[in-house]
């Protein structure tokens, strides 16, 4: 008894000495078997019905997250807490459409006050009791953290009108990298962004959180300035990228898909 015990003991400490999994093993396995990449890889879709059998491992992976303390998330690097936190909202936001499936939409969960889908405490996250909306909009896009725009297009809402579910779990070492192709996946995909009719029409995201792009954010002060950056995504018209790139075209909003970004039979 003696032995197990010490045996026991020994296996735990052994975990804890291991730390965090900032290779976010668990995840990465789950959406490369689960998510499928459409539309020439620039929007995704999501199995959720065969996702629903891999709870127990889904479940798991939340556990690790739910299971870091806030000093330990304080001690890690800037790229380290950004990957943690996106993951988090992703996997989180899976687990939400999993207990109500099947479902239609997001926004078909929970509607008024008590029971908002972004503002329900169902989980926990660096020691407190937590909330969808609290991850993006008070970790993620409080100002002064992070001050990176391009986060919209990696935390998934499971919509598609949503910035893709990427197919691979994000992790430090690649941020850079990963947040820059998932800028460059969603905005040419020209049923979310385009030029068209004389004007740039682009996601709603860009009205809702236009302020996120005035933090100075690589010089750029600007929505427009944004664009001008990947001017040749919006179009394959010369004349029409001129004007994006020169800040001048017209800018309207495309309405928001709110349907879920289910894999369609």
């Amino acid at each position: 008894m003696t032995r197990l015990f010490l045996a026991l003991a020994f296996f735990s400490t052994s975990v804890l000495a291991q730390g965090f999994d900032h290779a976010h093993k668990a995840w990465e396995t789950l959406v490369k078997k689960h998510v499928v990449p459409v539309t020439g890889g620039n929007a995704s879709q999501v199995r959720y019905a065969e996702f629903a059998r891999d709870r127990a491992a889904l479940k798991g992976y939340l556990d690790s997250l739910s299971g870091v303390a806030d000093a330990e998330f304080k001690g890690w690097s800037k790229a380290q807490q950004m990957a943690f936190l996106i993951n988090a909202y992703n996997a989180f936001t899976v687990e939400l459409i999993l207990a109500n499936y099947p479902v239609k939409s997001i926004k078909d969960i929970g509607s008024d006050l008590f029971s908002n889908r972004w503002k329900k405490k169902f989980f926990k996250l660096l020691g407190r009791d937590s909330y969808l909306d609290q991850v993006e909009h008070e970790m993620l896009r409080k100002p002064g953290a992070y001050n990176e725009p391009r986060v919209h297009f990696a935390v998934n809402c499971a919509s598609i009108g949503c910035p893709m579910l990427r197919e691979e779990a994000f992790i430090a070492e690649r941020l850079e990298a990963q947040l820059e192709e998932q800028t460059r996946r969603f905005l040419s995909d020209r049923s979310r962004n385009r030029f068209a009719n004389g004007r740039l029409e682009v996601s709603e995201i860009f009205k809702w959180f236009k302020e996120d792009w005035t933090s100075g954010y690589r010089g750029i002060q600007s929505r427009e300035q944004f664009f001008a950056t990947y001017a040749k995504l919006f179009s394959d018209d010369p004349a029409q990228q001129k004007l994006v790139a020169e800040s001048k075209a017209p800018i309207s909003h495309l309405d928001y898909d709110w349907t879920l970004n289910d894999v369609r039979k």
